[in-house]
């Protein structure tokens, strides 16, 4: 694209548009600034609301690509390729899933997570080829994020990830970007310009966190990964995990600590197992086959106990 062309198409982003809110934002006070990055911030959840519909239904896709072996990619650039690999890089301590199960993919590579490797958003076969790197099929579902929602890198792994049959979904901060069009499911939360201008690592980067959080979180809760509120399949892999799992066993059960300590030894670490076996009187192996009848979900096995 032309330096003209691209001046042409920034034109009609609302992220590229510049907020009347804070056009005397260089003359405030340093308690004044952040009330008013504040007060944009607000606008956020508001924007994401109206996108409710659209992100219960990638939910359910995502969900299912799961249940029959598939992952998750999430692909982008810039502050919205770090999102991605972020949300990506947690699921695995906080949901034992494996490390491929959800993987993030950064225009310019690992490098471009610590430095600005913004050229390389610009080509349209990269995405598509670093798809293909990691060997991504029709069961896989993609998730591609750019503020802009025109991101050459991003378009191109979409339309390789539509060819071969596979979900895909756009996530961008504008009405009727190019994501949008050409994605199966169109995530667009539109928050406004932002309060600098073009710097969509705020309000955007805000918005596409929060998506990102429910897009995982509510997957893994609907594939069994919570008990009531509490992740109760998590992967205590550190001191701090360790003390958590440990807290987990007992706000599920009413148990002390010490006995909690010692249903987690008795349970390999593993809390679900834990929980059962306190709730139900069984053993470990009872508590580990009826946990894999019961497809995961810790309810439905105490239920059938």
């Amino acid at each position: 694209m032309t330096n003209d062309a691209l001046l042409s198409a920034l034109s009609h982003l609302v992220s590229e548009t510049r907020n009347p809110d804070t056009m005397d934002i260089d003359t405030l006070s340093s308690l004044d600034v952040v009330s008013r990055l504040n007060q944009q911030d607000k606008l956020v959840p508001l924007a994401i609301e109206q996108e409710l519909p659209r992100i219960a239904e990638a939910v359910d896709v995502i969900t299912h690509a799961f249940k029959h072996g598939g992952r998750l990619i999430y692909l982008g650039a810039g502050t919205s390729g770090r999102l991605g690999v972020l949300d990506a890089v947690e699921c695995p301590p906080t949901f034992s899933v494996s490390d491929d199960m959800v993987v993030g993919l950064i225009a310019g590579g690992k490098d471009a997570m610590f430095k600005a490797q913004e050229g390389a958003e610009d080509s349209r076969t990269l995405g598509a080829e670093e798809l293909k790197r990691i060997a991504f099929s029709s069961k896989d579902v993609l998730v591609g994020i750019a503020a802009s929602g025109r991101t050459p890198y991003v378009i191109g792994a979409i339309d390789y990830a539509n060819r071969i049959g596979a979900k895909t979904v756009a996530l961008s901060c504008n009405p009727n970007s190019p994501i949008a069009d050409i994605a199966h499911i169109a995530i667009s939360p539109i928050v406004g310009p932002e309060a600098l201008t073009g710097s969509t690592r705020l309000k955007s980067g805000t918005a596409q966190k929060l998506v990102l959080n429910m897009l995982t979180t509510a997957s893994m809760i609907r594939l069994g990964k919570s008990y009531q509120n509490l992740m109760v399949d998590v992967k205590a892999t550190n001191q701090k995990l360790e003390a958590r799992a440990t807290r987990i066993v007992m706000q599920a059960t009413d148990c002390g600590e010490e006995e909690a300590k010692t249903l987690l030894e008795h349970s390999h670490n593993n809390a679900k197992a834990a929980i059962l076996m306190h709730l139900t009187g069984i053993s470990y192996q009872e508590a580990d086959k009826k946990l894999r009848d019961a497809d995961g979900f810790l309810r439905r096995a105490i239920a059938e106990e």
